[in-house]
């Protein structure tokens, strides 16, 4: 059975306006009249592979009578009662109200897990900084959507996966774990005619995708499902991206969209390029977009049976990756011909291997072991005043992509360049090649003492 998501929260915040965006339909009724919804009203959606069984519920109100209202109270709490995860909906124009907060409270009664979400974040509610009120529903920090424009949903789902498979609190999780899940959404992405459709072609030993050596056959994001090893793999080939300033056709432009949200929701993505045009700027930029979204990469040289000189390209590959884009330096690289199938095999367990990295979680002791040697072989510069720049201790709050926070006492006077070298260091310490990191710096003491 799927797991069970409820939106809940008092009357008029959004909740069937995200339920409507979350199974992508216009099932529920949504008006400005508060009350609207009272029944539960249930849909599917799906976030890649994984599916969710999605209850839209009546608002909240503080009844418990036999009313109309006091019933559909009673319908909301069995939703709630069967739950696997609820999204609790605040209106962050309103602000908190103590309706909101009465019902927060009653939430933390239930061993139920919760998403805090503030809904109507368009506008000048767009920043961050303006709904940050939430967190003192005890829910943390909420996170700001905008069902109706579709705004944070992405974030949102990444909540949704992250909530079902870890606890993401602070220092919950000790222990690297294996990740769990068997499911991957593999992107396939590069400029046009890099080979990609071919690559997939090559993976599933079929002819499934149209091939040719004209540039941009493929329109469409396709997805392709597939059994790779007990794994379920969604392939999903995409258009060829180039460079802004030669799109000008409206269909090129919305299969360009089509490949940046292939992007958006993979888990991995395999940045093809053409072994013959070694790492253009468009490639780098290319990576860099992967990079920036948080998205697990695996570059393929594809074409390599083409290559003349593999040394001197290799060396060139190797060079241009390190000097334009840090983030990628050690990425799994693998060469191959897609049209002939030759090192096809080398390509699966480099994807894998970077999806193991992306879900990987270290320790609290292992981390600060590092940051002490790290700190012991290369200490901070001086702040701006002359004073001494103190890091004290770092943990892992999340993964997918992992991410680091370090406390110190000035971190603002921390240079760029000492920053790199700690992310070039604990990258190298724990390995953590194919994903990007994300290495923030909070002011503070140890939390822990």
């Amino acid at each position: 059975m799927w797991p069970t998501i409820v939106i809940t929260g008092r009357p008029n915040v959004g909740k069937s306006t995200l339920f409507n965006r979350m199974v992508g339909s216009r099932d529920a009724l949504v008006n400005d009249q508060p009350g609207v919804t009272r029944d539960r009203r249930e849909g599917v959606f799906s976030i890649g592979k994984l599916h969710f069984r999605l209850v839209d519920t009546a608002g909240l109100e503080d009844v418990f009578d036999n009313t109309l209202s006091g019933r559909m109270r009673n319908q909301t709490e069995i939703a709630i009662n069967d739950a696997d995860l609820v999204v609790l909906v605040i209106d962050a124009r309103a602000g908190n109200t103590p309706l909101d907060k009465h019902f927060a409270n009653w939430l933390h009664s239930k061993s139920v897990p919760v998403i805090l979400v503030a809904n109507k974040c368009e506008g000048s509610f767009s920043r961050l900084g303006e709904h940050y009120e939430g967190s003192s529903l005890g829910f943390g920090n909420p996170l700001p959507v905008s069902a109706e424009h579709g705004n944070g949903i992405q974030g949102l789902y990444d909540s949704v996966v992250e909530r079902f498979s870890s606890e993401n609190i602070l220092n919950s999780n000790e222990v690297a774990e294996p990740v769990s899940s068997r499911d991957l959404n593999l992107a396939i992405v590069g400029r046009p005619n890099a080979g990609k459709s071919t690559l997939i072609n090559a993976l599933i030993k079929d002819e499934r995708l149209l091939t040719g050596p004209e540039a941009g056959v493929t329109r469409d994001a396709i997805t392709i499902e597939w059994d790779y090893q007990g794994y379920n793999i969604a392939l999903v080939d995409t258009a060829g991206l180039r460079r802004k300033s030669r799109i000008n056709e409206a269909l090129e432009k919305l299969s360009v969209k089509d490949a940046l949200k292939a992007i958006q929701y993979a888990e991995v993505v395999a940045l093809v390029v053409d072994g013959t045009q070694l790492m253009e700027k468009q490639d780098l930029s290319i990576a860099r977009h992967i990079i920036e979204q948080g998205r697990a990469i695996v570059i393929v040289i594809n074409k390599w049976d083409l290559v003349d000189n593999k040394s001197e390209a290799t060396n060139f590959l190797n060079d241009r990756l390190g000097t334009s884009l840090s983030q990628a330096a050690g990425t799994n690289i693998v060469k191959l011909s897609a049209l002939t199938r030759r090192d096809i095999e080398n390509f699966m367990p480099a994807v894998l291997r970077s999806f193991e990295v992306w879900n990987q979680r270290i320790t609290t002791a292992e981390l600060n072991l590092w940051l002490s040697e790290a700190l012991e072989r290369n200490p901070p510069p001086l702040a701006s005043n002359k004073r001494n720049i103190r890091l004290r201790y770092v943990t892992q709050p999340k993964a997918r992509p992992p991410t680091f926070v370090i406390f110190g006492n000035r971190p603002e006077d921390l240079p760029n360049s000492y920053l790199r070298y700690l992310e070039n260091s604990l990258r190298q310490k724990f390995e953590l090649f194919g994903t990007p990191i994300r290495l923030n710096l909070r002011k503070g003491r140890n939390p822990y003492n």
